[in-house]
């Protein structure tokens, strides 16, 4: 294994995760509030679609982003009329917005298969212009990349070091206790979920219109499952939600680089390698008790009468 092979991992690390790691993010706050979101796959599709589609008619990669947020808030706004209006189930509903988002997307997508886009440019990072082209190159990010840290930070300011932070956090615990302090839980898992649906599809946006800058139908490859994965390892916190998304992300590059490397295991076996990995730290992780869930969590709140 070569120096070369390795920085290529770190990289391809770093590329995989980013869509990944703002995907938990936004799964973190809706969690915050109460809602568990199993449709993330579908509203990750969708964004993916959306912003592929007016990349490639406006050949603006930005405005793809922007439309990629828009369109996560926009399905996650589905899922709060069903689950927060309606007081629907939240994981049957969560399971509908999947499906729902498989068949959409696919339809939005389907007539910019293998058609080619403006990705997002990416940058040199500042000291590294002095390494050899080959290595520099390996390291030249988009501005997704460079956000995604700061966005998680963000996100960890956000629950922790604001009032609405606090009435989102209290809402989650105990939507009756938040209403009775003068909060209202409707309006705050809305914003929850609008918020968490633009940080998804931020994530989706990197994902196809600056990692693969392609569109295939199902591309998520079940990102949307891992980060669910990835809140209950982070326990609900978004700063640890980086080290989870870098060891899913590094386990997808490591198989990537052994399969490269001519290693005589079936690479059916090596794609499992990221998934036996999640599994692997949820048993061990699973009974900790010392972070727990929000007591609320996947209830519905009935309100008052």
């Amino acid at each position: 294994m070569t120096l070369l092979s390795i920085l290529g991992m770190i990289s391809s690390a770093i590329f995989s995760g980013t869509s990944l790691l703002y995907t938990t993010l936004g799964e973190t706050i809706h969690q915050r509030s109460g809602i568990v979101n199993l449709g993330l796959e579908g509203v990750m599709l969708i964004s993916a679609s959306s912003g592929f589609a007016v990349t490639a008619i406006t050949g603006n990669p930005y405005l793809g982003v922007f439309i990629a947020m828009m369109a996560g808030g926009i399905m996650n706004m589905i899922l709060g009329f069903l689950v927060v209006t309606r007081r629907a189930n939240q994981l049957a509903s969560g399971l509908a917005l999947m499906f729902f988002g498989f068949g959409l997307s696919a339809i939005i997508g389907k007539p910019y298969v293998g058609t080619r886009i403006n990705a997002l440019p990416r940058l040199n990072l500042p000291g590294l212009s002095s390494l050899p082209r080959l290595y520099s190159s390996l390291f030249k990010f988009d501005f997704l990349i460079i956000l995604v840290i700061p966005a998680a930070f963000f996100v960890w300011w956000l629950l922790f070091r604001t009032r609405w932070g606090l009435g989102l956090r209290a809402v989650g615990e105990s939507a009756d206790t938040a209403f009775a302090s003068g909060r209202s839980p409707f309006l705050i898992r809305y914003q929850a979920l609008f918020l968490g649906g633009m940080l998804t599809g931020l994530g989706a946006a990197h994902l196809s219109i600056a990692y693969t800058i392609n569109w295939t139908e199902y591309m998520t490859g079940g990102r949307g499952f891992i980060a669910v994965a990835l809140v209950i390892f982070s326990k609900w916190h978004p700063l640890r939600a980086i080290l989870g998304a870098l060891l899913f992300s590094g386990a997808v590059a490591f198989q990537l680089l052994l399969q490269s490397s001519g290693v005589q295991i079936s690479p059916f076996l090596l794609d499992t390698i990221p998934y036996i990995l999640t599994l692997l730290v949820l048993i061990v992780w699973g009974g900790a008790r010392r972070h727990a869930a929000p007591a609320s969590l996947g209830r519905i709140y009935q309100g008052v009468e």
